[in-house]
């Protein structure tokens, strides 16, 4: 992938996988000016790499303010757009549904709004495999399929779908390559965020505590992060336009509960879990892509199967308890990955 020297502006790089990504592109010696909040969790993948360092320029600010998204899209002049700044998580959408919406569709707006004028060679918007309308058959979700979401996240998600192909439509068709992605379940190190399983099970595994699971048979496509961001490089670099899922191979989705005994056992420890006894908010019970479009268009296929992705997890878990250099171990696992 050729981005040395490109300038990337990437919204959300403090985020777990914006930090991956940030991470990426300074090893491909692309520039990347960054827009987003602070770091979402204590600790964070963003500080343990110093992803300030990385930055031609970092800006903590929120994308809900259109002033400031304006001024730092024209000034940094962007080759490339990749936006990932969102509130990310369900349960939270329900707690505060109008932040969420305003965060990820208004937003998304004002991003897209900003490079109407600044002719990017290529915008890629990352949403969420949640953006479609589930029922929660065992149906893999094909980017035509209807959208939808019965939580304030899922359906901000939507309709930040929504958005962008009204935005392509009106101001970027036949100038501007303008893609979304919508990834299934990411997992990898880093990730501190709350109400996700990975972090759940760190935490428990550390604090040699029991780990509270909401639907230990839920079953989600699960991949490591370095698979879709690889999928999102060869968006921009291709210049592709659309819709793209990303996901893993089908013996890669998994149960929750295999989740957290796959990788208990690559942590070298595994958690005790019991069921949360509160009624839990609704979830659908499966949730897959078919990421054949992606494959067809892109030459994209998934490089790390279910065991490897949780053991390459859970090794950059390991070496943060024993006080590793982080950015290094960060940089090696990328590394590895592309010679796969």
């Amino acid at each position: 992938m050729n981005f040395s020297g490109k300038r990337i502006l990437l919204t959300g790089h403090t985020g777990f996988k914006g930090a991956w990504l940030l991470a990426w592109l300074d090893m491909l010696g692309a520039k990347v000016a960054g827009l987003a909040l602070a770091p979402p969790s204590e600790p964070s993948l963003f500080a343990l790499i110093d992803g300030a360092a990385l930055c031609a320029a970092h800006t903590q600010g929120d994308i809900r303010d259109a002033a400031l998204v304006r001024e730092t899209v024209e000034d940094f002049a962007p080759d490339y757009v990749v936006h990932m700044a969102a509130q990310p998580l369900v349960l939270p959408s329900l707690a505060t549904p109008v932040e969420t919406f305003a965060t990820n569709v208004i937003g998304t707006a004002h991003v897209l709004d900003a490079c109407r004028n600044a002719s990017p060679k290529a915008i890629l918007v990352v949403t969420s495999d949640k953006v479609y309308a589930n029922d929660g058959s065992p149906h893999a979700f094909v980017e035509g399929d209807r959208l939808g979401g019965h939580d304030p996240y899922s359906a901000s998600k939507a309709a930040c779908e929504i958005t962008v192909d009204s935005f392509r439509s009106s101001y970027f068709a036949g100038k501007v390559p303008l893609a979304t992605a919508r990834a299934g379940n990411v997992i990898g190190g880093g990730d501190w965020a709350a109400y996700r399983i990975v972090p759940d099970a760190v935490r428990a595994l550390v604090a040699g505590s029991t780990l509270v699971l909401r639907r230990p048979e839920a079953v989600r496509p699960w991949q490591h992060v370095l698979d879709p961001l690889a999928g999102y490089l060869a968006i921009l670099e291709k210049g592709c336009d659309g819709a793209f899922n990303f996901g893993p191979e089908a013996a890669a989705r998994r149960t929750v509960r295999e989740v957290v005994e796959e990788f208990g056992k690559a942590f070298d420890g595994k958690p005790g879990w019991t069921i949360e006894n509160a009624n839990p908010p609704p979830e659908a019970p499966y949730l897959t892509l078919s990421a054949a479009h992606a494959r067809d268009t892109l030459g994209w296929a998934p490089k790390l199967d279910f065991e490897t992705a949780m053991a390459w997890t859970a090794a950059w878990y390991r070496a943060w308890t024993n006080g590793e250099d982080m950015r290094k171990v960060t940089r090696a696992q990328i590394a590895a990955f592309e010679k796969l």
